[in-house]
């Protein structure tokens, strides 16, 4: 998808990797989930994938077959599985949901530790339907001499797309028709667009039109990859086909519908959605900010820059293998890496020594998980989600938090940086 479509002369900014698509981008491998009803999904859900172990499954169809070179000749995919325990997801909106209330570092998993135990539950809105439409922009001239524009960050959306939009209007990024309203202001999404909520195409639909229109006035609205879209990428392409583990096997597909995957958003998606979520930067360093989508150290293990870390995830997620797919996955799920008293600042120096900046910006882990106050036993709802009015800032003030748990009726977070604390 190019910068932006119109009458007048192209621009080249720095957001041309993000937006177009190479005429050279292998066929997406579509599968069909063929799950009547409500899909069975797995009681357990092993998430490591042991380090030197050999992937079990071949590159699918439409992908060149470039395994490490580590590794030994892929081999012919595993014969059919026999049925996964008769156990079903029920999605119910009307029902309060059971939220995980594990304390610690992401480097403190016990053996076997799976991403989906974490992860929340879905609450029902419904569905929206209606693809995406095609925009056409017209480029208008601005001072380059007035800078840059603000920096705004966003947190998790999760398909709640009406809700994305009053904050965004609130903000007055877009206008009543939401189109690009900002001019040369820089907005940069978190990560987490689908599953949970009720349109995440429509999401992303929104975000990459807004991208061809803030570029075209000047500015520029650009997004990160957040677990949810490895996650949609892997059920798309890979579907029932098993991935190893340290304690099993797995699906991509019962993972998806796990944490939260919606039907309408897997049928209404198109090659392009898949293309622009392969290309989004995993890291971006903005006037001292670190963003990042996940609580997590697990970036340090794809290179010493943010440059390095972007290449090396877009080439192993381009290799379409569903085990190096997965082991993205898992590793981006991990969370609250940050949290602990004792050891978080550490964990964000680190990341900081490393990349640069002097404060991390993430998203992934709730607002109401980071301050306990969800999960608890005495039911005390006057600590709830709704509580939930702007940022935490926390790790000595090296870190902000801002999934403000728009999936637990909390708030979605849209703020201009720096903070004013």
């Amino acid at each position: 998808m190019t910068q932006g479509a119109g009458q007048g002369p192209a621009m080249r900014t720095d957001t041309l990797r993000d937006f177009r698509v190479p005429v050279t981008e292998p066929a997406v491998y579509a599968v069909s989930t063929g799950l009547p009803g409500e899909a069975p999904v797995y009681g357990e859900y092993p998430a490591y994938y042991e380090n030197g172990a050999t992937p079990s499954v071949p590159p699918q169809p439409g992908y060149p077959p470039q395994a490490p070179a580590h590794l030994p000749a892929p081999q012919q995919p595993a014969a059919p599985q026999a049925p996964y325990p008769d156990t079903h997801l029920h999605v119910r909106p009307d029902v309060e949901p059971a939220h995980a209330t594990t304390q610690g570092s992401d480097e403190e998993e016990p053996e076997g530790y799976t991403p989906t135990y974490r992860d929340l539950p879905v609450i029902g809105r419904g569905a929206l339907g209606g693809p995406g439409d095609t925009v056409q922009v017209q480029y208008v001239p601005q001072d380059q001499a007035a800078g840059p524009g603000p920096l705004y960050v966003v947190g998790d959306v999760h398909g709640y797309l009406d809700e994305l939009v009053t904050e965004l209007q609130a903000q007055s990024l877009i206008d009543a028709e939401r189109r690009w309203s900002a001019g040369n202001a820089r907005l940069w999404f978190l990560g987490d667009f689908t599953d949970r909520g009720p349109d995440g195409i429509g999401v992303i639909d929104l975000v990459m039109r807004l991208s061809a229109e803030a570029a075209a006035a000047g500015g520029y609205c650009k997004a990160l990859m957040g677990n949810h879209e490895l996650l949609l990428i892997g059920a798309k392409r890979f579907g029932d086909t098993p991935v190893v583990s340290g304690a099993g096997t797995a699906t991509f597909q019962a993972a998806w519908l796990l944490n939260g995957g919606q039907r309408t958003d897997m049928e209404r998606l198109q090659d392009v959605h898949l293309q622009w979520m392969s290309r989004l930067d995993a890291a971006v360093l903005e006037e001292g900010h670190l963003l990042l989508h996940s609580d997590t150290t697990a970036y340090l293990d794809y290179g010493d820059s943010i440059e390095d870390v972007n290449d090396t995830i877009h080439e192993l997620l381009n290799r379409g293998d569903a085990d190096i797919t997965w082991d993205l996955f898992r590793k981006f799920t991990k969370r609250f890496a940050f949290r602990d008293e004792g050891t978080g600042p550490a964990a964000v120096r680190e990341l900081l020594d490393t990349y640069g900046g002097s404060r991390v910006v993430h998203g992934h882990s709730p607002i109401p998980h980071l301050l306990g106050e969800v999960g608890t036993e005495d039911g005390d709802e006057s600590r709830g989600p709704e509580a939930v009015d702007g940022p935490h800032v926390y790790a000595e003030g090296l870190a902000i938090a801002m999934d403000g748990g728009v999936t637990m009726a909390g708030k979605l977070l849209v703020v201009q940086l720096p903070l004013s604390d």
